[in-house]
């Protein structure tokens, strides 16, 4: 062992020795220094036992010192205040040395960045405010993808404000600082600036006329793609959402021609603007690499050939030492010069081939600007109720204006040429609905029936009927506000107190209770007094209780558009109906689908809770759940009267009794023209020879003695 020891101690010894001397010097400073630094905490160490002692005295030197910060944090809490202020600015000139650095120039493009979510927020708010969805797409035609304008073209447009920082504010600031400085220098060496700043502004001057006559409109070509990229995803979007039928009808191949044609209108109109954009900028490098360098030689040497040497402030010591210089240190003296004057006009001439290319980007963004700014007055003006919508010009043309003044039948399938100006009144009231001289006119202007009054009071259940493109639809959309009143006065209760349901409902994405209940959220629900024991109740009422065992209760997440049959669709429209409560609900063909003893079920206890039903349906079984009829003759005419509801089963058996028996007797009598044909006999004469006439009286003499036996 100790044999192992001493081996052991002497081998980094003679290891030791083989390093050179600057290396052993620093790792003995090194072990110096950390045993220093080991020695001092070891008599903190020993020091700190000490004051532990010397601590609990009362009046102890650590323990005072401990409660006087504790007492002046309590005192003193950080607020905006002027300490607050004086803080601040000690910390800001550490984020943000100067104005202008780089760091401010991240909050500028932070800053335009927050601007753009903004303007997001705000075209979501307008898009979503008072019914503009709808009427965007379906009363006005100008924005063919409203979508696309809401997510792309704001997100371009935003990064192309963003990028005007970097492409034309630093610019425009190296430009001013170059200048500046060549201008000084001149100056310094007593030579003028006026020449070569002619030269450099009628250089720039024909840069600028000869790019900007040949310069595609850049704004248009990008507006015109961005459209033609929304039509392509519009294209997509109506495939999902219609692809069982397209799969039914077995449409792929028409499809995939309407896709490949778009994808071919937008790959088009991208090569379109990539050889535009070629050219512009072959003939913009050709200038700018060219023209500017021969111009900028010129620049440069005009200066340092005709410069003296001095400045006129300069003193006369000054300038006799400068002209008392020998030739070679003017030579010296000119060539740094040049150099100098050379690297400041580079620098400002890539700045002003920078401002000068972002012409393209500036024209890019005009069109993002115009796309986003139509979309904005398109909002604005449908919500003032200004829409412009282009429709098929059939039949007799009349002008907006004439809306409203005494309309007659005659005009009915006339086309309403312009702008269809709104005159009309909506009154609120509490109970009943009163038309008084109201038009139905689609969003084409095509006018289906030019004046409509009638009268709905309270208790009273209204049945609408007649046949396809009549109005009955189009009467539910002026009643629930989609469409506007164009003349006349319309009175109806509030929104809140009516209800619409179409034949095909829409199904929210959430839970089965959010089916139900919407477009309320549970929370609203809840604040209404409802439980699931009372959807449980109402899903008994449409008949739908295995539905929410089948689901698994709830609070189950499915895609219910797909997961529900058509009738089970149906029904949870109706049971939105119980949930609600209207004062009156807008049925529109919503149960075609459901079973005619549970349709039945949900019209009396409709009824039952005092809801006044307007329906549309083609179904006879519903007529004894209506009181009166309004019916439309598909000629712009109308009739409301009081539906009897047995005596009208009545009639209409009779009609269909009498249809069955004369629906054979054409047949009979072309069969009978065929046999007289066949048999060669003439019209009117039987096989004997003798008339049909007189047989006939003989047969009906015969059969009237037999009915007297």
């Amino acid at each position: 062992m100790p044999m192992v020891a001493l081996r052991s101690l002497t081998r980094p010894c003679s290891s030791w020795r083989r390093y050179p001397a600057t290396h052993r010097a620093l790792l003995l400073a090194t072990a110096a220094y950390g045993l220093h630094r080991l020695l001092r905490n070891k008599r903190r160490a020993g020091g700190a036992g000490g004051e532990s002692t010397s601590t609990s005295e009362p009046n102890g030197k650590a323990s005072g010192t401990a409660h006087a910060a504790k007492e002046w944090s309590c005192t003193r809490s950080p607020s905006l205040d002027r300490q607050f202020l004086m803080q601040l600015r000690r910390i800001l000139p550490i984020l943000f040395p100067r104005f202008l650095c780089r760091e401010m120039g991240l909050l500028v493009l932070h800053s335009l960045a927050l601007v753009s979510r903004r303007l997001v927020e705000h075209t979501y708010e307008l898009y979503l405010h008072e019914q503009t969805y709808y009427r965007v797409l379906h009363m006005d035609s100008r924005l063919a993808n409203p979508d696309q304008a809401l997510t792309e073209d704001i997100a371009a447009f935003g990064q192309s404000v963003a990028h005007l920082y970097s492409n034309l504010t630093k610019p425009f600031l190296d430009v001013l600082l170059t200048t500046g400085a060549l201008i000084q220098q001149a100056k310094a060496k007593g030579a003028s600036f006026k020449g070569p700043g002619l030269i450099a502004g009628l250089v720039i001057y024909i840069t600028a006329r000869v790019l900007r006559a040949s310069s595609p409109r850049f704004g248009k070509l990008v507006a015109e793609e961005a459209q033609r990229k929304g039509y392509l995803r519009y294209v997509h979007s109506r495939l999902i959402a219609n692809a069982e039928e397209v799969s039914f009808y077995r449409g792929h191949e028409v499809e995939l021609a309407l896709l490949k044609k778009s994808y071919n209108e937008v790959a088009q109109q991208v090569r379109l603007v990539l050889a535009k954009r070629m050219w512009y900028v072959m003939l913009e490098q050709f200038l700018m690499k060219y023209l500017w360098s021969s111009s900028g030689l010129v620049m440069v040497a005009l200066p340092v050939i005709s410069a003296t040497g001095y400045s006129a402030t300069d003193s006369e010591e000054e300038r006799d030492r400068a002209l008392s210089l020998p030739e070679e240190e003017r030579v010296s003296e000119r060539t740094e010069d040049f150099t100098t004057a050379r690297n400041l006009l580079i620098s400002g001439a890539n700045a002003i081939e920078r401002i000068m290319s972002s012409y393209k980007e500036v024209a890019e963004l005009a069109g993002y600007t115009a796309r986003v700014h139509e979309m904005l007055v398109v909002f604005d003006e449908v919500q003032r109720g200004l829409y412009r919508r282009p429709g098929i010009q059939t039949g007799i043309e009349v002008t907006g204006d004439g809306i409203g003044e005494g309309g007659t039948r005659e005009r009915v399938g006339a086309h309403i040429r312009g702008t269809l100006k709104i005159k009309g009144h909506v009154v609120d009231i509490e109970t009943g609905i009163k038309c008084e001289d109201v038009p139905i006119i689609t969003p084409t202007g095509d006018i289906v029936v030019s004046s409509l009054s009638f009268e709905v009071e309270e208790g009273m259940h209204l049945l609408i009927t007649g046949p396809n493109g009549c109005g009955k639809s189009s009467l539910f959309r002026i009643l629930g506000g989609l469409w506007p009143v164009y003349s006349g006065i319309l009175h109806k209760p509030p929104p809140e107190q009516m209800f619409y349901i179409p034949q095909r409902p829409f199904m929210a994405i959430g839970t089965l209770r959010n089916q139900v209940i919407y477009p309320n959220s549970p929370a609203a629900m809840e604040a209404r007094g409802f439980g699931d024991c009372d959807l449980d109740a109402i899903m008994a009422i449409v008949d739908l209780q295995n539905v929410v065992i089948r689901e698994g209760g709830w609070d189950a997440e499915r895609d219910w558009k797909d997961v529900l049959s058509g009738g089970e669709k149906q029904r949870i429209g109706m049971a939105r109906m119980f949930y609600h409560r209207p004062t009156y609900a807008l049925l529109d063909e919503c149960t075609s689908a459901v079973s005619i003893d549970v349709e039945g079920k949900i019209f009396q206890a409709a009824k039952d809770q005092g809801i006044s039903l307007l329906s549309i349906t083609h179904r006879p079984s519903l007529w004894r759940f209506h009181t009166h009829m309004l019916r439309f003759d598909g000629e712009g005419g109308w009739q409301l009267e009081p539906l009897d509801f047995d005596t009208r089963l009545s009639l209409r058996e009779e009609k269909l009794r009498l249809e069955a028996a004369l629906a054979g007797v054409p047949r009979s009598q072309r069969r009978l023209r065929e046999l007289r044909c066949i048999l060669g006999e003439e019209e009117g004469m039987n096989a004997d020879g003798v008339n049909d006439e007189g047989g006939e009286e003989d047969e009906e003499g015969v059969m009237h003695s037999e009915a007297e036996a």
